[in-house]
């Protein structure tokens, strides 16, 4: 199937719909690979730099997720008034300057910072697909897409830590970050000669960043967003949190060690298995159906994560299992949400997206830095922090979907607008 795009600027461009799902792809796997491949060289980082605490190490990972949500509300705006193409062309420029730069930190303060300003800066990874997505598709359309692109995205957090790895075989800590230079600069390249721009120069806003201001608390008050933002910002902060804790959880608590980056790439691969399922289900089923039944098993298992971390705290055998299926789980939760929160916002698509990717990145890593940081050496503090975290997901999407659960989106626009009227 090819998707005819017209650009705004320029001759027009035909894109495959294949190609096109694995631009977007690359674009978001260039994210996870700062957070992933990070991950088998914490230890060298730590030990060059004289780091004694280990949960401090995890920092490298968490204050670049952080900046990254605060980021979230910049790259919107811009794309609104200036197009999607253009603004991805200069965060890819940043990614590319700041990896370099990160190789080159002197001290640990100086790695930290610059992470920080990486995570800023590029925070329109996530950002920007999300609203050239939603320039061409809506509804379960917009989800099935998504699911499709991260099924190609997905296999970042597989293969990242073993790059990562097999760069410190090789090579020193600083090397990952050049490696991760270079792949954005093949991303940049292949953007630059393929993708189009999709956003027509009529539908363009004058840059104003009151707009941004005025798209967050709309986001509050939407009441059928609001629950799916900060749902998915708890339910992916216990990702985080995993993230955050991996290495020392995995590599030392269980004592997987050299093995670590193949558990940790298994247990990861499960969400690109969900991700294709969900791809697949999600125009049948709906996407409400789909998330809000995976929401309800997510808790199921973390209750059993719970049981597992308390009464068989050293089972690896167990913890494996249980973890893949809470991340099989988030592949039928993640894009299905995110879907669903922007369905209000038909305009400003790229400002609503830069709002509710602020609202659920800054939140979800706040909560896997507390997370990491509250790390104690066993896997409980993980196990309760995802069946609170899911158990909190569920009453604010009951809140936005005003107590009943599982119905299509045309039952849904009826009952709301009968809720409306009732309530006039």
């Amino acid at each position: 199937m090819i998707h005819t795009i017209t650009s705004s600027e320029g001759p027009p461009r035909t894109i495959r719909r294949l190609e096109f799902v694995a631009l977007m792809a690359a674009v978001m796997s260039l994210g996870a690979l700062a957070i992933d491949a990070m991950l088998p060289a914490l230890d060298e980082i730590a030990a060059t730099f004289g780091v004694d605490d280990p949960n401090r190490r995890q920092l490298v990972v968490g204050v670049y997720l952080l900046a990254g949500g605060v980021g979230c509300l910049v790259p919107g705006s811009f794309a609104d008034h200036f197009g999607r193409t253009r603004v991805l062309m200069v965060v890819l420029c940043c990614y590319i300057v700041t990896s370099l730069l990160c190789a080159v930190a002197p001290t640990y303060e100086a790695l930290l910072g610059i992470r920080i300003a990486q995570g800023f800066l590029v925070a329109g990874l996530g950002v920007l697909p999300a609203a050239i997505i939603r320039d061409r598709f809506e509804g379960d359309a917009m989800a099935r897409l998504m699911s499709t692109i991260f099924i190609v995205f997905m296999v970042v957090p597989v293969l990242a830590p073993s790059m990562g790895q097999w760069v410190l075989n090789v090579a020193q800590w600083p090397w990952v970050f050049v490696a991760m230079a270079i792949a954005a600069a093949l991303v940049m390249l292949w953007a630059w000669l393929r993708l189009p721009e999709t956003l027509a120069i009529e539908d363009r806003d004058p840059l104003d960043f009151r707009s941004v201001f005025h798209n967050l608390p709309l986001t509050f008050r939407t009441r059928e967003a609001v629950g799916y933002v900060f749902g998915s910002g708890l339910t992916f902060g216990a990702m985080f949190g995993y993230i955050n804790s991996a290495q020392q959880l995995i590599g030392e608590h269980f004592g997987a060690g050299d093995d670590f980056p193949i558990i940790f790439g298994a247990t990861a691969s499960t969400l690109a298995v969900s991700s294709f399922a969900n791809s697949r289900i999600v125009e049948n089923f709906g996407a409400r159906r789909v998330s809000h039944t995976a929401l309800c098993v997510f808790i199921a298992v973390s209750a059993a994560q719970v049981w597992a971390a308390f009464y068989h705290g050293g089972s690896l055998e167990l913890f494996i299992p249980l973890m893949s299926a809470n991340l099989c789980l988030l592949g039928f939760m993640g894009a299905n949400f995110g879907s669903i929160a922007m369905q209000p916002f038909q305009h400003a698509a790229g400002a609503a997206s830069s709002a509710q990717g602020f609202v659920r990145m800054s939140l979800g890593a706040g909560v896997g830095i507390l997370i990491g940081q509250a790390y104690d050496g066993t896997a409980r503090t993980l196990a309760v922090a995802l069946l609170s975290c899911s158990i909190a997901s569920l009453c604010l999407i009951l809140f936005s979907e005003r107590g009943v659960l599982f119905r299509r989106p045309r039952d849904a626009r009826r009952y709301l607008a009968l809720h409306d009227v009732l309530h006039d």
